[in-house]
Order: structure tokens, then sequence, then C-alpha cells
């Protein structure tokens, strides 16, 4: 047992060292996300975009439209279907989304955010329909910036990158160039190796997004309603199955660009349906079962909830639930389809 830890800890002791010395790669992944949310946060300093999300309680069989009510008929405005009211009523109050309309109720009511600009531009609208006149409802929501929203969702890209290209694509150039082939010749064990290469991972991906986590804190003045101590175990548990997810990727592969051609193909779907850049709120049903089956949603959801709501980790139980899920089920399958050699 003394033999196997030491054996670990001088693996994963060898790869950080790799890792630090590659100052390309380091200081690319310090400075990348630090010039991203600074270059998201002067762009969207100015007036809100012209685009308005509207969410509609409304019976099932009906169809969303002018006919319901002429507000919908409202050119340059998303409506979409919500079921309640208690779940749509903390998104108004986030700034998720403009305005809430209950087109169930008795009578016909809708909400507003009286701190948010898009909402009382979209009462005027409302007013001017010509429709049935819908009671005004209050909701008050602290003011959140589109930089505080969206630095979570570029921290958790960069840490995804991280992850799944510092281990997939690592590992198959080290079977690429026979350095695989030669450690198995020694008394470390697959499973030793690739323990070693995920501590070694985690380790680094920690303590790189803390610094740029604390950088863009400090420049940007980011909002941390929560307890930094949650956010760590948040952050290390989704880290953990990416890193994990990327081990299945080079558990057998040999080739370096077939390997790029993969993480890509699982990083961009990532970056687009997760909830990166903007809220998934409204987007087709497919496309939020799917975002469910991918790690960086649960960890965008989770982190956010913390940052923005301050949550705890007692009211985090499904997205902890769901990626420590992943993780066992992609380290399971990295160890079981692991070759030491190409073919």
């Amino acid at each position: 047992m003394k033999d196997m830890v030491r054996r670990i800890a001088a693996a994963t002791w060898a790869r950080s060292l790799e890792f630090v010395r590659d100052r390309s790669s380091l200081g690319w992944n310090l400075v990348f996300p630090i010039l991203m949310v600074a270059g998201l946060a002067f762009v969207f300093s100015g007036p809100g975009q012209p685009l308005f999300k509207v969410a509609v309680i409304a019976p099932a069989d009906v169809k969303l439209d002018a006919s319901l009510h002429p507000f919908l008929g409202t050119p340059q405005v998303q409506f979409y279907r919500e079921d309640t009211v208690a779940v749509a009523l903390p998104k108004v109050q986030r700034h998720r989304i403009d305005l809430l309309v209950d087109l169930a109720a008795q009578p016909p009511r809708y909400w507003v955010n009286t701190q948010s600009p898009k909402g009382a531009l979209l009462e005027r609208l409302i007013a001017g329909s010509g429709g049935p006149a819908l009671q005004r409802e209050e909701t008050a929501g602290h003011e959140i910036r589109y930089v505080d929203w969206v630095a979570p969702g570029v921290l958790g890209m960069n840490m995804m990158f991280a992850c799944l290209f510092g281990i997939g694509y690592v590992i198959v150039r080290y079977r690429k160039n026979g350095y695989l082939k030669r450690l198995n010749a020694t008394p470390l064990r697959a499973v030793e190796f690739l323990i070693a290469q995920l501590l070694s991972r985690l380790a680094l991906i920690l303590v790189v997004n803390a610094l740029v986590f604390g950088a863009c804190r400090l420049l940007l003045g980011l909002r941390m309603e929560g307890h930094y101590l949650d956010l760590l175990v948040v952050v290390t548990i989704g880290a953990f199955s990416m890193i994990a997810m990327g081990l299945v990727v080079s558990a057998r592969l040999a080739s370096e660009e077939l390997a790029g051609g993969i993480l890509n193909v699982i990083s961009t779907p990532m970056m687009v349906v997760c909830g990166v850049f903007f809220s998934m709120d409204g987007a087709p049903r497919a496309l939020q079962i799917a975002a469910e089956f991918l790690p960086l949603t649960h960890l965008l959801n989770a982190a956010r909830a913390i940052m923005l709501d301050g949550a705890g980790l007692a009211q985090l139980g499904y997205p902890l639930a769901a990626l420590a899920t992943m993780s066992a089920v992609y380290l399971a399958l990295g160890a079981a389809l692991f070759k030491w050699r190409q073919d």
C-alpha cells in the first residue's frame, strides 16, 4: 500500500510539473477567461439588447399567438410557455425573463420586476396592444448585471476545456509517442496512472480557476451571495466529472487529431446548450433535455445558485447528485476501456 501511494504521488508530481513548465498553456488558462469576462462586461455595459423574453401561462391546448391576446402578436418579443407561477416568478425576479403573463387566471394578470427597464417597456406595449386589460402585479428583485450572470458561464467554459483537453489530449499523446508503453513496463498499474492524472489535473484546475475567479471578483466586483466553501465543493465535483469524461475519450485513442475532433464535438454543444452565455428558458424542449445529460449544465446551475441567490449545498441536491452520478459513470467507463498501447 505504501509503495502504491508513493508511485501515485510520483506520477502526480511529474504530471503537475509538466503542465506548469508549459508556460503558453498555463498563461492561456489564466489570461483567456479574464479577458473574455472583461470584454463581455464592456460590450454589455450599455443599454439592454433589443430582445425580450416573456413567459406565458395558458391552457396547454391553446396556441400562444395574437388570437389569445393581442399582446402575444408583438414582434421582437419571444413568448414561451411556463406551467406555473411558482416556477416562472423567480425568473422574473432574477432578470432571466422580462415579464410573466398569466392568461389562465381570473382576471388575467402579469408580473413585472420594478427594477427591470425591459419590463417597463413591455408594460407600455401591453397597454397599447388594445386587448383585454391585464391586472398588474409587482415583483422585486436585486439588480443582476449581465457580467454577474455570464461570469460563471465563462469560468465554467474555461474549466471544461481545461478538463477535457488537458486530460484527454495528453493521454492520447502519451499513447502515441510510446510513453504509456514504457510506463506499462513499470510497477505502475493502469488504475494508479489514471488516478494520478485525475488528481493532478483536478488540483491544477482548482488553483488556476481560484486565481481567475479572484481576479475577476476584484476587477469587476462579481456578485457572491453564498459561501465560498459551497462554491469550492460544486466546482470540485463538476471538474471531476468533466475530467472523467475526458478519460473516456482518451481511453483507447492513439490519434491526436481524432481525439481533438471528438473533444471539440463534445465541448461545442456544451457551450451552446448548457447556458454559458444565455439562459435556456424558452429553448426547444429537446435541447433542454439534452442539456440535462451534460455536466456543465449542472455545474453552472449550481454555481449561479450559490453566487446569485445565496443557495447552500442542501438546496443543490439535484445538480450535485447529477454530477456525482456522471463522475462515477465516466470514471468506470474510462477505467474499463483504458489500454496502455495502440493496436
